[in-house]
This record gives C-alpha cells, structure tokens and sequence, in this order.
C-alpha cells in the first residue's frame, strides 16, 4: 500500500489534521489544525514534534482551509494520499463501528444533523471537501457515539414512553474517541487496571465523563446531545428541563435563540460573564470567574460520585482533555477531600502534570488524547484488512 493516512476532526470554527505513515500502528508524520475558519483563518502545522509553523491564509470555508492544509502539508502527502478519516460525532443508533463514507452513508449522517447542530453539518462540510480533494482514497467515518452503543438499557434510555427511546431519543454519550484511546493506553500502561473500574473525566471545552468496567463504556454524563452532564465552555450542561419550558412559554424565547443560548452563551462563559477559557479564568482575579470555576468542578465532583455508584466502587480516576491534562488547579480541587473514595494525590506531582498523581488506593492519572490516532488506525484497518 501506498500513500498517507490524513485524519480530519471538523469543528464549526476549526479543523484539526493529522497524516500518518500506514503500518501495524500508523506513524504520525505531522499533525496541526486551521482556525479562525469563517474570518481570516491561520493555520499552524508541526512535523516530527519540531516547532510549529504559522500561516494566515484569509477568508475561509471548509473546503478552502483543507485546500490551504493540504497546500502547506505537502511534505507529509508526497507520495499521496490512500485513506482518509473522518470524526463524525454523531453516528445514531446504527453506527456502532467505523464505517466507509458512500453517497447512503452520507444521507443518513446528514438526517442526525438535528441532534449534534453545532458539530453534524461542519463534520460533513469536511467529508464534502476531502472526497472533491481525494476521490481515489478510501474515506471511513469514526463515530464519538459509537463507543457507548452497548450501554446497559438504564443507562441508555429517559423516562419517557417507550416510543420514544425506538424512534431513537436515548443517551447517546460522545467524546467516545476520546475514551477509546485513553481506555486502551490505560490497558497499555497499567495493565493491572485492564478489567478494573475507571471513571474517565475528558474536560476540555466540551466536557463529560465516562464510568468503564474492563475497558468497556457503562454510562457516560452526556446524553441525548452534546448539551448534556457537565457544565462546559459556552454550554450548559445539565439543566432541569422545566426551565427551557419556561424560557419558551413565558419568556417567548424562540427556539433559534434558546439554542445560541444553550450551546454558545452558557458554561463558563455565561457564569463568569468573561470566558470560556480556563487558562484566562484561572488567571482572573474577578470573583465571577471563580465562581465559575466552582460550579465546574462542583458539577465533576458531583458526577464522579455517581460513576462511582454505577461501577459499585472505583479503581482509577484519569484526567484528560485540554483542562483534565494542564489545569493542575482543577486536578486539585476536584481531588480535595475525596479519600472517602480512596482518592489522594501528590501535590508537586499534580503541579507537574505527572501521570501518576495518586497517594491513595484509587490511581489517579493523567493521560493526553489522540483521537486522532483512533481515526488513523480505523483507516489502517479499512486499507490492510488488519485489526
């Protein structure tokens, strides 16, 4: 086989790249990610772990900053292009695995774009422009709700009758990516946990947590949408659904403006009335921003306990995403006064984002994700039949 992996990961205002040498576990040769995308977008492009390097390529949709990536990534695609991944969020009920991207394929992710708006349409804009720019590769969908798809029922439904959970409202759970790589570099470093029970907490700008049993999805805090579990960046999280009741009927809030509200006004950025970036509220001397804070860890705290409960007790907690990785703070507070859960960690280690951060008999770790490497090896797999 000839030619690169190029992984694709899609946002409303970003895309994210990475292209990896195929073999028994893909190479990565280059990795970087175009923002801004929709006003003068930058793309930033890093080879073989050296420095990043910078450029402004202006105005862009989808299609023109994968045309600028694969303009500036030339040294990595030299001997062309074979496969090509896709993160899609969004896979439904009938998405349980990687899946080859044809003209079907498409349609049917294009009708679950009402329940992942703010990711669906912008996933497929990427898929659009990759096959125009590669229509000899293989192009494979890797799904972020693909990993929960065997959660037991309870954990799966709403309270709701019957005919909804078959026409498909259920707890779908996302950023399965995310705990597919993380749950087997668990396995890979501390094989002793690789049929224990963890508790996952990807904490990022979207955030959720996830309770795994021999590596294995149990529950997870996000639901239906994206909306769901933790308070996030600039979304809500959990909310009682009386209060969107009340929005619409009394405070006649049309539904185009409860959802800018839900997904893009709310989280961290509502409560502190500053940002959504940790870094910045961490840096802020305004009560607000810590307040937000608080509440952000108050809402992991709080469903870390009840992971906890589902698992009948816990044998790691790991830390991952942009905040779980770098926020030594977060770490700490979600950590204080948890021993009643076997959770105690070293303070300078914490301060060091080690990887082992536990004292007590539950392991607390910190381990990076690379959903990316997911998608390359789903594609390896798709081009050499391997596994």
């Amino acid at each position: 086989m000839t030619g690169a992996i190029l992984t694709i990961n899609a946002g409303s205002s970003s895309i994210k790249f990475s292209i990896y040498a195929p073999g028994t576990d893909p190479v990565e040769k280059m990795r970087g990610q175009v923002e801004n995308i929709g006003g003068d977008a930058r793309l930033s492009i890093e080879a073989d772990g050296r420095d990043k390097h910078r450029y402004e390529i202006g105005k862009a949709d989808h299609k023109r900053a994968l045309a600028a990536i694969l303009d500036h990534a030339d040294d990595g695609l030299d001997g062309g292009v074979a496969g090509v991944g896709h993160r899609i969020v969004h896979g439904g009920t009938d998405f349980t695995k990687p899946a080859r991207l044809d003209e079907a394929t498409i349609a049917a992710l294009t009708d679950l774009e009402p329940l992942a708006p703010l990711h669906q349409p912008h996933n497929l804009a990427a898929v659009h422009a990759a096959i125009d720019a590669f229509p000899d590769a293989v192009q494979i969908a890797c799904f972020d709700t693909a990993f929960h798809r065997a959660h037991p029922w309870v954990h799966d439904t709403f309270g709701l009758p019957r005919e909804w959970y078959d026409r498909g409202v259920r707890r779908y759970g996302f950023h399965g990516l995310s705990y597919d790589y993380v749950s087997s570099e668990v396995a890979r470093v501390a094989p002793e946990l690789r049929d224990a029970r963890v508790v996952i907490a990807h904490l990022g700008n979207g955030a959720s947590m996830c309770a795994l049993r021999g590596g294995a999805s149990v529950t997870s805090t996000m639901g239906f949408t994206t909306l769901d579990g933790l308070p996030m960046g600039t979304r809500c999280g959990q909310i009682d659904p009386g209060v969107l009741l009340y929005m619409l009927e009394h405070e006649k809030m049309t539904p185009d403006a409860l959802t800018d509200l839900l997904y893009r006004k709310s989280g961290l950025k509502g409560l502190s009335g500053l940002t959504h970036d940790m870094r910045e509220l961490e840096a802020s001397s305004a009560p607000e921003a810590q307040q937000a804070i608080d509440y952000f860890v108050a809402g992991i705290r709080q469903e870390l306990g009840g992971l906890a409960a589902v698992l009948g007790g816990l044998d790691a907690l790991v830390f991952t995403g942009g905040i779980g990785e770098h926020s030594a703070h977060v770490r700490h507070k979600v950590c204080e006064n948890m021993d009643w859960l076997g959770i105690e960690i070293d303070k300078a280690k914490n301060a060091d984002n080690a990887m082992e951060l536990g004292t007590g008999r539950t392991r607390v770790m910190v381990i990076p994700t690379d959903e990316e490497r997911v998608i390359a090896r789903a594609v390896n797999t798709a081009l050499t039949g391997s596994s």
